[in-house]
């Protein structure tokens, strides 16, 4: 087993993910569900989040798609092209199909999440995407 899967007894270094939502109740639910799993970062606007992947690298994004604004989808795309790398999920309401089919493709996500997003399918998810991130190779 390698070591950066091996409790190494709280000193290992945890896998950066992004959270970004609009509804703080849902952020703070997201954040501590996942903070058991990995190192979370959060932001309310696509605006803030894009100035936090300017700072870290983070292996997986998890977005909400309506947000005061600018939109989480349109935040994904512009992450695609930046961080490649890095995975994309979409936690989303409501979409037309159509247009759920466009977005999976322009931004590449990993997966999406449709509220009510049940907490141990948002773990799986990101724990799913981080493991994609580890076999994907670095540009």
């Amino acid at each position: 087993m390698p070591a950066s899967d091996a409790s190494l007894s709280g000193t290992e270094k945890r896998d950066a993910v992004l959270v970004v939502d609009d509804e703080r109740p849902l952020l703070e639910a997201y954040a501590t569900a996942l903070a058991g799993h990995f190192d979370v970062s959060t932001a309310t606007t696509a605006r803030e989040a894009e100035f936090i992947l300017y700072k870290k690298s983070f292996k997986v994004i998890v977005s909400d798609h309506l947000m005061p604004g600018g939109n989480g989808m349109s935040f994904l795309v512009r992450a695609r092209e930046e961080y490649p790398r890095t995975q994309r999920i979409l936690v989303t309401g409501f979409m037309k199909p159509e247009m759920l089919l466009r977005s999976v493709n322009e931004a590449a996500l990993f997966r999406y999440l449709l509220k009510p997003v049940a907490i141990p399918d948002l773990i799986k998810a990101v724990q799913d995407a981080a493991k994609v991130y580890d076999q994907t190779a670095p540009e």
